[in-house]
């Protein structure tokens, strides 16, 4: 979808954050999109574009395959500003020279500004920010001035403001730097021109409006899980065409403890429409028997939601249309690499995700993702925004490949009973001690190992599970959740005493990044 205003393009250069970036930008109610750096829009896309921001990256400009922008972007007239090696890129693309490797500064330095600027514009002259970099810009190009400095490199921003060219060796989109916000706001608004008019109101317009363009006099169905998303897609499809949108919810049985009944009655009460049930357990079990590469198990799952789906759109007389509620997370985790050699490469299939990367080729539907440029955090607001409740609005999200991607190994009907016990006391304990809500995500994961424990003075040799909550704002980056522990101990002695053939609990203290929320 895109959004009818000028917008920020951010050109990833394969940053950890730089989808941060894009969280920054549209905290200020301005709208812009990620593209790779070796897809810049061009044409009518460029024409919406109100200024770029280069992220930063792991490659140095040194590097025989550095990553590199068209000569079209610097020719735009559009303000630039390069974080760390997009700056990097800048000052080289316009003939400047960076240093390899002997300026390193990682984690938090002092930044000293030199020169005023409106990059800077009511800051103070010393202030906190986080660095990541091995190389730094020697030599400025032409018409460019440095605009600060730390302690370690004489040039941590420069500027040629004739132009509106800008760049920072740091990093303001993290909440590390001090007055990153603001730097960010001061390029967006006033050196952009963006009036930060994208607002919550807007989108659900906007969104309505694509939805009814897309649809036209057409019937689409609505795959629903009981979750924000595809509840949020649903309201919105249902408020752009009506009657003509059909509701189906699938049980795969890869649901949580008794969730396939209480979804399907609460969807039913809170939609006021009709909300088709099908239990396909069976199918989905036996598509999944002696798999256990997570990438075959999303693929094997993603294409049966659609034969499913597709099934029930005949009975129904033929429905053109599929709803999903993917958001734009999914999308970025699911894009396959860009570019022949392995410096080309520029994003990683993180994983799969069913409703995206797990698509079969031959589906016979036409797409509809009213959500598919939105993060969490935003279809949270437009869930508030269309009166849902509590319930729904700050449910944890919930895979739609479900437990078979906590079930590490191949999954089977016994394995699934003993995952869904256990992931019964973490979310039931984490309610009762009222931190649910201060949570994004939390759950069990079995493990496909066992571990020597001794109950009732006897050997035992049980399975593994492993108990992973984390914090997050947009699910993009996330980290461990520091649960007392108390509560830790409450958890792991009620999986053990409650759950059969359990014998050892572990708890996942790993952030995103380096790892993914879930385990598969």
């Amino acid at each position: 979808m895109q959004y009818a205003r000028r917008m920020i393009i951010i050109v990833d250069f394969g940053s950890q954050y730089t989808q941060l970036i894009a969280r920054r930008v549209r905290e200020l109610n301005v709208y812009c999109e990620t593209v790779p750096w070796n897809a810049v829009p061009d044409g009518q896309a460029a024409s919406e574009c109100a200024g770029y921001i280069l992220s930063g990256g792991p490659a140095s400009v040194n590097d025989v395959h550095a990553p590199s922008l068209p000569p079209s972007v610097l020719a735009s007239g559009m303000p630039i500003l390069g974080i760390c090696y997009g700056m990097q890129w800048l000052a080289t693309a316009l003939g400047g020279r960076v240093s390899e490797g002997v300026c390193r500064e990682y984690g938090p330095s002092q930044l000293v500004v030199l020169e005023d600027s409106p990059l800077f514009a009511d800051f103070p002259t010393t202030f906190s920010v986080w660095m990541s970099h091995g190389d730094c810009v020697e030599q400025l190009p032409p018409n460019f001035v440095p605009l600060a400095r730390t302690i370690a490199i004489p040039v941590a921003a420069i500027g040629d403001h004739g132009r509106r060219l800008f760049g920072v060796q740091f990093h303001p989109e993290v909440a590390h730097t001090a007055w990153g916000k603001e730097l960010l706001r001061n390029f967006v608004y006033h050196i952009c021109g963006c009036r930060g008019s994208w607002s919550s109101d807007e989108i659900l317009a906007e969104t309505v409006a694509a939805i009814q363009a897309r649809v036209g006099n057409e019937r689409a169905l609505c795959a629903v899980s009981g979750g924000l998303d595809s509840t949020v897609a649903a309201v919105l499809t249902y408020k752009a065409i009506g009657e003509r949108a059909m509701c189906v919810f699938v049980d795969h049985g890869l649901l949580r403890q008794g969730e396939a009944e209480h979804v399907l009655s609460s969807l039913r009460a809170l939609l006021r429409m009709p909300v088709i049930g099908i239990d396909a357990s069976n199918s989905f079990l036996a598509a999944l028997r002696g798999i256990t590469d997570p990438e075959q198990k999303r693929r094997a799952i993603g294409e049966l939601f659609i034969r499913t789906f597709e099934a029930e759109a005949d009975k129904l007389g033929g429905i053109p249309f599929l709803v999903q509620g993917t958001l734009y997370s999914d999308i970025i985790e699911s894009a396959p690499p860009l570019g022949n050699s392995a410096k080309r490469t520029l994003a990683a299939t993180i994983k799969s995700h069913h409703n995206v990367g797990g698509l079969p080729s031959d589906m016979k539907f036409k797409l509809v993702e009213p959500l598919n440029r939105l993060f969490k955090n935003e279809a949270r607001r437009l869930g508030r925004l269309l009166g849902l409740p509590d319930e729904i609005v700050e449910r944890h999200p919930f895979p739609g490949p479900g437990l078979a991607i906590r079930c590490l190994g191949e999954v089977t009907k016994d394995r699934l009973e003993t995952l869904r016990k256990a992931d019964a006391i973490v979310v039931d304990d984490l309610k009762a001690s009222g931190l649910y809500c201060e949570t994004a995500l939390a759950f069990a994961v079995l493990l496909p190992v066992r571990s020597v424990g001794v109950m009732g003075d006897a050997r035992a040799y049980g399975q593994v599970v492993a108990v992973r909550v984390v914090t997050s704002t947009d699910l993009m980056t996330a980290d461990w959740a520091r649960l007392p522990h108390s509560l830790l101990a409450r958890i792991s002695a009620r999986i053990t005493n409650e759950v059969p053939d359990v014998s050892r609990v572990v708890y996942d203290v790993t952030s995103k990044p380096p790892a993914t929320i879930d385990w598969e």
